[in-house]
């Protein structure tokens, strides 16, 4: 059997991290062991003076010029061009606007408004409820189409993508366990038959590599305020293919997505580009938080990030792994990275009150229904050391039966 690791190997390959610099960036006590950024990323440092600035400069002297000297008008458009390298796609590609749930919706719209005809969507029964919820709210209003999912319709997403398909949603990573879809083969296997494809990038932007480009898909939506630090509630973003731009229509056709706002039509003209996926006046100060995020990762190579949260969920699975099964503690994650995001998920049938336990410890993860333990190991603030403790405080949490105290007990509205 392999020796278990080691926090001098820990703090050896801590030292040997070529993103060891990236933690300094964000405000991070030091006995806080942050593995929820699957979540909510953390607080990066630089949020503060551009928010200082956007508060006391261009708001409280600027006033409404800032839509001009500040840029706040055109920030959907240009923070969705500093975002599409992070996701392989270009210029006038992507916008940062709405909700991840918003996002959805208008995407499945213009999706199903190029494939006259077809009356199909195609997802996942285990899909985030907000995926599932849209394609309800979609279907309230084309009640031609029919919804067919993987885990109740069929065993995989590629079974039930035929002829009449006009639409496929997926997820590139499961929510619950971090594992990955093959996002490049589903969608081989969608445009063959005619079907567009729609790729929830939630889980993944900002923690690997990811190439929409290479991959063919045609929309894409995704959150900001998970990996890529952005705040909480901070605005989603939308990715639609250069060869759909002019060719789709969406349903919520408002003033910023019309070509020329300032011309004040009363009749709507579409926007160039993915800008015509915007709507209304987006949250100026939320869209800091996304120029801060970005700020942290930029010149950040997508392929380190990767190796980096292989790495740091390899030490933690490694410490537990021989130990797991005697406290009923089970793998709901892959343990091979190819399979998963970084994420590592495990079960166990008290997983609330144990993450409780853990959290007063200052070892920060969450809770999903209905028994998983879900810790996100984000290789921007995270390292080998903090890996190797939180599987330490997991077994002493478990051996000393600490859950079981009362006060783990009682259930939190957010979990």
């Amino acid at each position: 059997m392999q020796p278990l690791p080691t926090r001098d190997e820990a703090l050896d390959l801590d030292r040997q991290d070529p993103l060891a610099n990236k933690r300094a960036e964000f405000l991070l006590d030091e006995d806080v062991i942050y593995l929820c950024g699957n979540s909510l990323g953390p607080m990066p440092k630089s949020l503060i003076p551009r928010m200082d600035r956007t508060l006391t400069h261009d708001w409280a002297k600027g006033l409404i010029g800032s839509q001009n000297s500040a840029g706040w008008f055109l920030m959907p458009i240009t923070l969705g061009d500093r975002m599409a390298p992070i996701l392989g796609a270009g210029e006038g590609e992507v916008v940062v606007c709405d909700s991840t749930g918003l996002n959805i919706y208008k995407a499945l719209h213009a999706a199903i408004s190029m494939q006259p005809g077809r009356n199909t969507i195609v997802s996942e029964a285990q899909s985030f409820p907000t995926d599932l919820y849209m394609i309800e709210g979609v279907t309230s209003l084309l009640p031609q189409m029919q919804v067919k999912l993987e885990g109740r319709d069929g065993d995989r997403v590629e079974e039930l993508i035929h002829d009449d398909t006009a639409v496929v949603l997926i997820n590139h990573a499961d929510y619950r366990s971090g594992a990955l879809r093959d996002v490049k083969a589903i969608t081989s296997r969608a445009h063959s038959a005619g079907a567009l494809v729609v790729v929830d990038l939630c889980h993944s932007t900002g923690v690997m590599p990811i190439n929409l480009h290479d991959d063919n898909v045609d929309f894409a939506v995704g959150c900001t305020y998970k990996y890529l630090n952005a705040g909480p509630g901070s605005p989603a973003y939308i990715y639609v293919a250069n060869r759909h731009h002019g060719k789709f229509s969406q349903p919520l056709t408002g003033w910023h997505g019309h070509a020329e706002p300032f011309k004040f039509e009363q009749e709507y003209r579409p926007a160039a580009g993915a800008a015509a996926m915007l709507t209304g006046t987006q949250p100026t100060l939320s869209m800091i938080g996304v120029a801060a995020g970005l700020d942290v990762l930029e010149g950040v190579d997508a392929i380190q990030l990767r190796a980096k949260a292989e790495s740091l969920s390899t030490i933690f699975i490694r410490q537990l792994e021989p130990w797991c099964e005697g406290h009923g503690i089970g793998f709901h994650s892959a343990k091979n990275l190819d399979a998963r995001n970084g994420q590592v998920a495990l079960t166990h049938e008290n997983g609330y009150p144990i993450m409780q336990a853990l959290i007063a410890r200052g070892v920060i993860g969450d809770f999903r229904q209905p028994n998983i333990l879900r810790f996100g190991f984000s290789p921007l603030f995270l390292t080998h050391a903090n890996a190797f403790d939180a599987a330490m405080h997991l077994r002493e949490v478990m051996e000393t039966g600490e859950w079981k105290n009362a006060r783990f007990q009682k259930s939190n509205l957010v979990t």
